[in-house]
């Protein structure tokens, strides 16, 4: 007989990542229609300088050619998937956790930003765009002169 260790946190930890998993799918709008989401989401940073906004996904593993940005209506989304090595016959996993599967992230971007000018790198397993301002939108500073 074989004894192992009860470790209750591992459970709990496993229990709640099948059901953010499973209550992913089940998210509707409030219009009633479905929320796209994936079999997992990137982390993702978001920051904002003074002409631009820069947004870093975390997506290693995954080709270049297995993802796909687009903007609609002011949104902008990021697309792929991460596929899984197949198992050898002669060979078995013991673990796995790394996610797998396809990804979708949607961010509404801001009124004033120029959507036709994202610039997209994507080097060692991160995503950056580059979301300039809009010219109109950056901020002036108009001297005025005392008389």
């Amino acid at each position: 007989m074989k004894l192992s260790v009860w470790d209750p946190f591992r459970e709990m930890e496993d229990l709640l990542d099948r059901y953010a998993r499973s209550s992913r799918r089940s998210l509707t709008k409030k219009d009633g229609e479905n929320m796209n989401y994936g079999d997992w989401m990137p982390a993702v940073d978001i920051q904002e300088k003074d002409g631009e906004y820069i947004i870093k996904a975390e997506i290693p593993g995954v080709k270049k050619d297995d993802v796909s940005v687009s903007i609609e209506n002011g949104v902008l989304t990021i697309k792929g998937e991460k596929k899984i090595v197949k198992e050898e016959k002669d060979k078995k996993n013991h673990l796995i956790e790394c996610s797998y599967g396809s990804f979708i992230r949607s961010f509404t971007l801001p009124i004033g930003t120029s959507s036709d000018k994202i610039d997209a790198n994507y080097r060692d397993g991160i995503l950056t765009l580059v979301v300039p301002k809009s010219e109109e939108v950056k901020p002036k500073q108009i001297e005025i002169k005392i008389k």
